[in-house]
């Protein structure tokens, strides 16, 4: 029963067994959840470490019953991963395009430390290479949101 559950919220509710790029969905979902919680910013916050936390404790456990190291059918890291991506950016559709496009970039291309931190074993790993796609992904578009208000202060003054 317990294994169940796991591969039930690692799969992202089963949406996770969809076979045609699982990944990809997960942060689509993000996306779709992300319309309904964008405009409460002090909600996605808690969202994201209690997803995270879930991730965790279900993910290593439900890949073991998938049977294959960090297995397609986990997508609860893209949910989350995809949520820190987006994380106090403004809720502008320019935004969220290239998070969605980054996030997926840094997901499947893995730089450093990406690629390390997906060897770690069970949930933590398969959760942590995912949020730290999402963090570069946040941290460029935060930057590209500093230079584009620099640009305009300097621009008008």
């Amino acid at each position: 029963m317990i294994d169940r559950i796991c591969k039930f919220i690692a799969s992202l509710f089963c949406i996770g067994y969809i076979p045609v790029a699982p990944g990809t969905l997960g942060s689509f979902v993000a996306l779709f959840f992300y319309f309904f919680v964008k405009d409460y910013p002090e909600l996605i916050g808690p969202i994201i470490l209690i997803s995270f936390i879930l991730g965790i404790l279900t993910a290593g456990r439900a890949e073991q019953g998938f049977g294959g190291k960090d297995s397609s059918e986990i997508i609860i890291d893209e949910f989350v991963g995809m949520l820190v991506s987006l994380y106090l950016l403004p809720v502008r559709f320019g935004y969220i395009v290239w998070a969605f496009l980054l996030f997926r970039f840094f997901d499947i291309v893995k730089p450093f430390p990406v690629n390390r931190l997906e060897e770690l074993s069970g949930g933590l790993g398969i959760m942590l290479d995912d949020i730290m796609a999402g963090v570069y992904t946040n941290l460029i578009l935060h930057g590209v949101h500093l230079l584009f208000f620099i640009i305009n202060r300097v621009w008008h003054s």
